[in-house]
C-alpha cells in the first residue's frame, strides 16, 4: 500500500471539501459534514506524510505540541477576544483534538503499544494477523523520541519477547526473542542454541506445519525450549542449512562474532542485546543485521487481542 499517495491524496481532497462544504447552510454551531471530513482528511493526510519522514512518537508529539498550542491560544486569549462569535472551525477542530491525542500519546508512550504481526519468524506462538499489546513500562519509563530510560523499573531478560525498532531502519518495528543480554556469548551450532555455554534445554516436540501466504505448506520439527522463566516452542527445518553466511551483514559489533559453515558464536557488546525470532529457519534476525542497542527497545509483549482470521487466539497470553 502507497501511504505516500494516500497521504497527499487525503491531502487535497481535504481543502475541497472544506471550501464544498463551507457553501452548505449551517445548523447551529455545528459545520456542515463536508467541513468535518474535510478537517478530519487533512489532519488523518499530515499525520500519513509525517509518518513517512519521521518515527511515530515524533509524529504524534509534533501533533500533541501543535493542538495543544491551539488550545492554550484559545483557552487564554483568542476566547476572551472573540466574546459571542463563533469559534473559527479549524480552531475548534485543533482544541478538541488536543486531549485525544494527548491521552493516546500518553499511553502509547510510557504504557502499552498495539503492534501486528507481519511475518511467520515468530511462529508457532505468533503468527501472522496477531494483534498483540507491547508493555512498554517493563523496561523503564522512557522519554518520547529519544528512548531513553528516565525510571528505571526493568530490563528484558533471557526468553523475553521484545518489540523494538529495527537498527536497520529503525522506523520498522520489529519482534523477536531476546536470547542474550549484555556481556552474555551466545552460540548456534548445528542449530544448537547455547549461552554462555550453556546448551539450553530443548526437547523434541514432534512437527509442525504451517501454509505460508495462502499458497504453500512449510513442513518443520517443533521444540519446546526454557530459557529464564520462560518455556515456548521453537522450528526448525532438517534439510536447511544453520545460516546462510552470504546474507550476514557488516554490522557495528561483527569484531565480536565468529562465523563459520556450522554456525556462530557471539560476545554481546554492553547495552545491547541478541534477538531470534522463534522459527529459526525463517527469521531475519541478530544473526544477519546484529544487535540491538538498548535506544531501540520498544517493550514486552504480552497478550494477543486480536485476529481476526483466529478468533480462538483473542486474548492468549504470549510465552
Amino acid at each position: 500500500m502507497n501511504w505516500l499517495l494516500i497521504g497527499v491524496v487525503l491531502l487535497i481532497l481535504g481543502p475541497v471539501l472544506i471550501g464544498a462544504g463551507a457553501k452548505h447552510e449551517r445548523k447551529g454551531t455545528e459545520p456542515p459534514q463536508l467541513v468535518q471530513y474535510g478537517y478530519l482528511s487533512v489532519v488523518v493526510a499530515i499525520f500519513i506524510l509525517m509518518v513517512q519522514f519521521l518515527s511515530i512518537s515524533t509524529a504524534m508529539l509534533l501533533f500533541v505540541v501543535i493542538t495543544g498550542i491551539i488550545w492554550a491560544l484559545d483557552k487564554f486569549m483568542w476566547q476572551k477576544k472573540r466574546g459571542q462569535n463563533p469559534v473559527a472551525d479549524w480552531v475548534e477542530y485543533g482544541r478538541g483534538f488536543f486531549p485525544v491525542i494527548l491521552i493516546v500519546f500518553v499511553l502509547r508512550s510510557f504504557l502499552i503499544e498495539p503492534f501486528q504481526i507481519p511475518s511467520s519468524s515468530m511462529r508457532p506462538g505468533l503468527i501472522v494477523g496477531d494483534f498483540i499489546l507491547v508493555n512498554k513500562f517493563s523496561y523503564g519509563l522512557r522519554l518520547p523520541v529519544s528512548n531513553s530510560v528516565v525510571i528505571p523499573v526493568g530490563a528484558p531478560k533471557h526468553g523475553d519477547v521484545m518489540v523494538f525498532n529495527y537498527p536497520v531502519n529503525p522506523a520498522i518495528n520489529y519482534i523477536k526473542r531476546v536470547v542474550a543480554l549484555p556481556g552474555d556469548t551466545v552460540e548456534y551450532r548445528n542449530k544448537k542454541l547455547s549461552v554462555n555455554g550453556q546448551p539450553v534445554d530443548t526437547q523434541p516436540d514432534g512437527e509442525h506445519s504451517y501454509i505460508e501466504q495462502g499458497v504453500y505448506e512449510v513442513r518443520n520439527q517443533q521444540f519446546i525450549e526454557t530459557m529464564g522463566e520462560h518455556q515456548f516452542k521453537t522450528l526448525n527445518m532438517a534439510d536447511t542449512p544453520t545460516l546462510s553466511l552470504s546474507e550476514v551483514a557488516d554490522f557495528p559489533g561483527r569484531e565480536n562474532c565468529r562465523y563459520d559453515d556450522t554456525g556462530f558464536i557471539c560476545k554481546v557488546p554492553a547495552n545491547q542485546y541478541f534477538a531470534m525470532g522463534d522459527n529459526r529457519d525463517h527469521s531475519a534476525d541478530s544473526r544477519y543485521w546484529g544487535f540491538v542497542d538498548d535506544q531501540y527497545v520498544v517493550g514486552k509483549a504480552f497478550l494477543i487481542w486480536m485476529n481476526f482470521k483466529h478468533l480462538d487466539r483473542i486474548g492468549s497470553t504470549i510465552k
